[in-house]
């Protein structure tokens, strides 16, 4: 089992961090580059070359049965259960075979809407808390658990 990190705009390396180190499960972040290479054994960053989706690729290509991906993008989830990975949101939901097509279904129904802007605003998502980290925190503990 190994966690793959979509590094480049997660915000929850730190509790992934505490969370494997704990259970003693390697980690691999996967970034266009910014990110140093914490002090961990346990951790590694793999580098790849700047482009659209470039880390996605590799995430997608070395994920597998039993290693869980952490990500918020939902094309990317859906490559990395296909190669039979569980993935984890920074909120800490799960995407499994059961739930990713109607997450990628309401994902691109949201991308349809914005690109319509309608009511002309736009804005983003809601801001990240306390609670999201402590239940991503709580759910990678639970998959790691489980074995899953």
């Amino acid at each position: 089992m190994t966690i793959y990190i979509d590094a480049d705009a997660c915000p929850v390396k730190a509790e992934a961090e505490r969370v494997a180190s704990r259970h003693k499960v390697p980690m691999v972040l996967v970034c266009n580059g910014g990110i140093r290479a914490p002090a961990n054994p346990l951790v590694r960053v793999v580098y790849v070359s700047e482009g659209l989706d470039v880390a996605d690729r590799w995430i997608a290509t070395e994920c597998g049965p039993g290693d869980v991906v952490i990500t918020a993008d939902i094309p990317l989830a859906a490559d990395c259960i296909a190669a039979g990975a569980l993935v984890l949101k920074h909120d800490g939901e799960i995407l499994t075979e059961r739930n990713i097509a109607n997450v990628l279904a309401a994902r691109n129904l949201a991308t349809e809407l914005r690109s319509a802007d309608p009511l002309g605003g736009g804005g983003g998502g809601k801001a990240f808390s306390k609670a999201d980290r402590a239940r991503f925190s709580q759910a990678l503990d639970r998959v790691l658990v489980r074995g899953h």
